[in-house]
């Protein structure tokens, strides 16, 4: 009987792992998602966490400022939370081919890989998430979709261990220059 649990548990975690939306069923979609053009300027937006038993556990509100230096997109978002918290995150994110990115930031382990096409754009990079006094580092697997030309939706699935624990869902706007 053990043995049917584990195996059975062992499909489960597999099959949360695979298959899924594919970055290249967007191309051709408008309008196109370009980082280096949509993410230029000022933005704002605001979204929330809702675990995975669809409880919204927090929200908040966040600009971003973007600029070009190179190949390389700088983009500083302001977060503020619900509790009064606020936050800041820069990403560095670098064009490394068409349609493909790395994106690094302070909280970030490692490298994010990021791929676009049409009006969609992937990234995958593990965070350093605070938690109640410890360091959780969690898995985020990032979808922005391009909607109109002022408008991003962007959905997040998190994950812990290989374990889906929740959502962070935003929606963003692209702010006239000046």
């Amino acid at each position: 009987m053990r043995r049917i649990i584990a195996g059975l548990a062992a499909l489960l975690l597999l099959a949360g792992c695979g298959g899924g939306m594919k970055v290249e069923t967007f191309a051709g979609r408008t309008p196109e998602l370009k980082l280096e053009e949509y993410f230029v300027g000022r933005i704002k937006g605001s979204g929330l966490f809702e675990d995975r038993f669809g409880t919204v556990r927090r929200t908040f509100t966040f600009t971003m400022e973007g600029r070009m230096e190179g190949n390389t997109l700088i983009l500083a978002e302001d977060f503020l939370y619900d509790d009064g918290e606020r936050k800041q995150r820069v990403w560095r994110l670098a064009r490394t081919g068409d349609g493909t990115w790395e994106g690094r930031a302070d909280d970030v382990v490692g490298v994010g890989i990021g791929r676009g096409a049409g009006n969609a754009f992937q990234l995958t990079y593990v965070l350093k998430l605070p938690v109640s006094g410890s360091v959780w580092e969690v898995r985020f697997d990032d979808w922005l979709f391009r909607l109109d030309e002022e408008t991003v939706l962007n959905r997040a699935n998190v994950y812990r261990w290989g374990l889906w624990i929740g959502q962070v869902i935003t929606t963003m706007r692209k702010l006239p220059a000046g």
